[in-house]
C-alpha cells in the first residue's frame, strides 16, 4: 500500500494505465524544487537535467518550471506518449522512451543533475550509481525523491480500517496501516554515501495531504502496480469494500498524507 512499491517484476504494469496515471498520480510540492535548486546551486541560468522515470511528467513539470533543460527517460511506450503530449509547450524537454540502464547518452551528456522521483527503487544499485556518476559533470549532483504514504498525528483512520479488506483478499502488507512520518528514515542515504561515487547526501522532507472522493481514490489505486496485477476478483472485492467505506463517511472523502524525501548528493571526483 506504500508508494515505493519495491517489486521489480511489477515495473512494467504502469504502462497499461498511462491515461489513469496522468489523471490520478499527484505531483510534488513546489518547495521541493526550491530546495533542489538551492542545494545543487542551480538557481540561475539553464541547467542540464537527466530525469529517470518520467511517468507522465508529474515531477518533470517542476523541473521545467525552473527553466532547466530536461532529458527524461521513460521505458513505457504509452507513458512516454502521454508525457510528450502533456509536457508540450512547458519548456525545453525531450522525452526518451528507454530504460536508464540501457540508454546511450551520446553527446547529450554530461548533465548538471541526475534526478529520480519515486523511480530509483526500480533500479539495481550496482549499476545505477555508477551510471549516474558517469553521466554527470564534475561537481554534478544526484537527487533521489522517495515517496511514502504516512499517517501523522490526527491522520485519517480510514487506512487502518481498510487493512481488514486487504487481508481478506490476500493483499495485506502486515504493517497495520501507514507509519508516522518520523518513523520513516531517508531510504537511500546509506547507499548513496556508500556507493563510492557520491558524497553524503543532504536530506529534505515534505509532508502534505490530499482529499479524495471514493472514485478519485479508486482511480489512484488503479495506477499502483500491485493493484493492477491483482486478480479480477481481488480488485472487485477490494474496490467494492473501499467504495462502501468511503460512502459511509460524513464528508464522503478520504485524506491521504504523503511524505516526500529529497536526497541530494554531489559526485565525488
Amino acid at each position: 500500500m506504500g508508494e515505493q512499491e519495491p517489486y521489480a517484476g511489477l515495473a512494467t504494469t504502469f504502462d497499461t494505465a498511462a491515461e489513469l496515471y496522468e489523471r490520478a498520480r499527484p505531483g510534488y510540492p513546489e518547495p521541493l524544487f526550491d530546495d533542489l535548486a538551492a542545494t545543487t546551486g542551480l538557481v540561475t541560468g539553464p541547467a542540464r537535467v537527466l530525469e529517470i522515470g518520467t511517468g507522465t511528467g508529474q515531477a518533470t513539470r517542476g523541473l521545467l518550471a525552473r527553466g532547466w533543460q530536461v532529458v527524461t527517460l521513460e521505458p513505457g511506450r504509452e507513458l512516454a506518449s502521454v508525457a510528450r503530449r502533456v509536457l508540450a509547450g512547458r519548456g525545453d524537454v525531450r522525452v526518451v522512451e528507454s530504460p536508464f540502464e540501457r540508454w546511450e547518452a551520446g553527446d547529450l551528456a554530461p548533465f548538471d543533475l541526475v534526478f529520480a522521483a519515486t523511480s530509483w527503487h526500480w533500479l539495481g544499485p550496482e549499476v545505477a550509481y555508477r551510471r549516474a556518476a558517469e553521466l554527470l559533470r564534475p561537481g554534478g549532483h544526484l537527487a533521489i525523491v522517495a515517496t511514502e504514504h504516512v499517517s501523522p498525528p490526527g491522520g485519517d483512520d480510514f487506512f487502518r480500517q481498510v487493512e481488514r479488506i486487504y487481508d481478506e483478499v490476500g493483499m495485506g502488507d502486515g504493517q497495520g496501516g501507514p507509519k508516522p512520518p518520523e518513523a520513516i528514515a531517508a531510504p537511500d542515504v546509506a547507499a548513496m554515501a556508500g556507493s563510492g561515487f557520491f558524497a553524503h547526501p543532504t536530506v529534505h522532507r515534505y509532508v502534505w495531504s490530499r482529499d479524495y472522493t471514493a472514485e478519485e481514490y479508486l482511480t489512484l489505486l488503479s495506477t499502483y502496480s500491485g493493484h493492477i496485477a491483482a486478480a479480477p476478483w481481488q480488485r472487485r472485492t477490494l474496490f467494492d469494500g473501499i467504495r462502501q467505506l468511503i460512502a459511509a463517511r460524513p464528508a464522503g472523502t478520504v485524506r491521504k498524507h504523503y511524505l516526500n524525501t529529497l536526497q541530494i548528493a554531489v559526485r565525488v571526483d
